[in-house]
């Protein structure tokens, strides 16, 4: 026993040494936000409530155009945009992987032959100035004991921020499929442009021919005319605007689903069905944590953050290590494999924390600094996940209320242009009148058919505010202390 003493005295007072470097003071601040805490009720009152009102999966189908659908099908098998979510996953797997295999024991071998000549005035007649030859075969093993489980912490966090970044894949693939839909409104908006412009041109040709026929006539000046060749100018201007945002979008669409701007001009002019009334699922707010990709990847994060805690406190323990090294040694490879050429060395390795400069101590701080921004981000990514689906709901039910009173005003209008028409059948009324009659009926037609757009727009935005329907898991959230060891 006494031969072990000075080493059991050692250590002892190594342990005393270590205290030296204290996690004392240093300790995280954020606090993970409670989703049940965001009210959002009354701001929800009117809107349809439903047990199943998530999103499906493939929500867009909805909509009711087969050629959106092909298109967010062709996007998501090929935008290069994804390659790079995918990358960075597989990145952050390998790198979990790292972590993993930093925990496990190491065995590697390794061979070495080697000569030697020395001279004879440094070494002396025996072994100078003579060619020496070694061989040698070794067998390395390493076994690093995990007392304090900052390993394991460093495994879990590395295996955190790769679930972040799978879940941040998938919030990619959202976003894709959001914005072919946006696009694809966009373009069916823009084709209802360029119906509009054209029926304005017919329109106002047919007044440049009736001013030409009074100004021949000699009932009226050439004012009417030139009115009416504005108008006509106009309208043309508007059509190439509208054809000119067609093909804009038909190239940016091409470029979502991965193709070159030949891909755009096969896109026909959309078919879209009424878009579907919203309804929130019951569970709303506090099961945003599930159901959207990017509240899901912060959670993640946070995860992470709070085992680069536990790691970085470990650091501040003893570290203890096993390791051996086995092998044969011998001066020609004729006696390499004798009993006496057998080399062995090995045993347990501790390693004391004691006077550091502060690195231990600043590291710490800055895992904690981490965390804090960790949960920063997640308690911001719930507010807005919360904001942007009242902000869809109630631009939603904002847009069927103007969309309601845009189509009695254009019932209205076709009245009147009906009217004027019979009048003018029946003799008491002009040509003029009928015309003058088309104008805000065109008019009222332009802005139900930017209503109609945003209206799906609303929808687009809501179904990717409530997650789109991705299956992605999620940490449990937990009250624990992450600066608890």
């Amino acid at each position: 026993m006494s031969r072990f003493l000075p080493l059991a005295l050692a250590v002892a007072a190594g342990l005393l040494l270590a205290g030296c470097a204290s996690t004392g003071g240093i300790a995280p601040q954020g606090q993970l936000r409670d989703t049940a805490s965001l009210q959002a009720s009354r701001a929800l009152a009117d809107a349809r409530i439903s047990d199943a009102a998530w999103p499906d999966a493939q929500w867009w189908k909805a909509l009711g155009d087969p050629q959106l659908d092909a298109l967010i099908d062709e996007a998501l098998a090929s935008a290069p945009s994804l390659d790079a979510a995918d990358a960075r996953v597989r990145k952050a797997q390998a790198q979990a992987g790292l972590a993993d295999a930093a925990r496990k024991p190491t065995l590697g071998a390794s061979g070495q032959y080697a000569t030697a000549q020395l001279p004879e005035g440094l070494a002396g007649e025996e072994i100078g100035g003579k060619l020496m030859h070694n061989a040698m075969l070794m067998a390395n093993f390493a076994l690093p004991l995990d007392i304090w489980g900052g390993k394991r912490a460093d495994y879990r966090a590395a295996l955190g921020q790769a679930r972040a970044s799978e879940v941040d894949a998938h919030a990619a693939r959202l976003a894709l499929a959001a914005n072919v839909a946006r696009g694809y409104v966009a373009l069916a908006q823009a084709f209802d442009a360029l119906d509009i412009a054209q029926r304005e041109q017919a329109r106002s040709e047919r007044l440049h021919a009736l001013g030409k026929q009074r100004v021949d006539a000699g009932i009226d000046n050439r004012i009417s005319l030139r009115n009416a060749e504005t108008l006509i100018a106009t309208a043309k201007a508007q059509q190439h605007a509208a054809q000119q945002q067609i093909d804009a979008l038909r190239n940016a669409l091409a470029a979502l689903v991965g193709q070159g701007p030949d891909r755009g001009l096969s896109i026909q002019r959309p078919q879209l069905l009424q878009a579907p009334a919203p309804a929130l699922p019951a569970a709303l707010p506090s099961e945003l944590l599930g159901h959207r990709p990017d509240v899901v990847a912060a959670r993640w994060r946070v995860e992470a953050a709070a085992q680069g805690i536990k790691s970085a406190q470990a650091k501040f323990k003893p570290s203890i290590d096993i390791s051996a090294l086995v092998g044969l040694a011998a001066v020609n490879f004729d006696d390499l494999f004798r009993s006496d050429s057998l080399l062995g060395f090995g045993g347990p390795a501790i390693s004391l924390p004691i006077f550091d400069g502060g690195q231990l101590r600043n590291n710490l701080a800055a895992r904690d600094a981490d965390y804090d921004l960790a949960v920063a981000d997640y308690n911001s990514t719930v507010i807005a996940g919360l904001h942007e689906t009242t902000d869809a709901v109630q631009a939603i039910r904002a847009l069927d209320a103007q969309a309601t009173s845009l189509e009695q005003a254009r019932a209205a209008a076709a009245s009147a242009y009906e009217l004027a028409g019979q009048r003018h059948r029946a003799g008491l009324g002009t040509q003029l009148d009928v015309l003058a009659a088309q104008k805000p009926l065109l008019q009222l037609e332009q802005q139900i058919a930017g209503v109609r757009a945003q209206r799906y727009v609303a929808a687009i935005d809501l179904n990717r505010a409530l997650g789109g329907g991705l299956a992605v898991e999620a940490p449990a959230i937990t009250a624990s202390n992450p600066s608890q060891p």
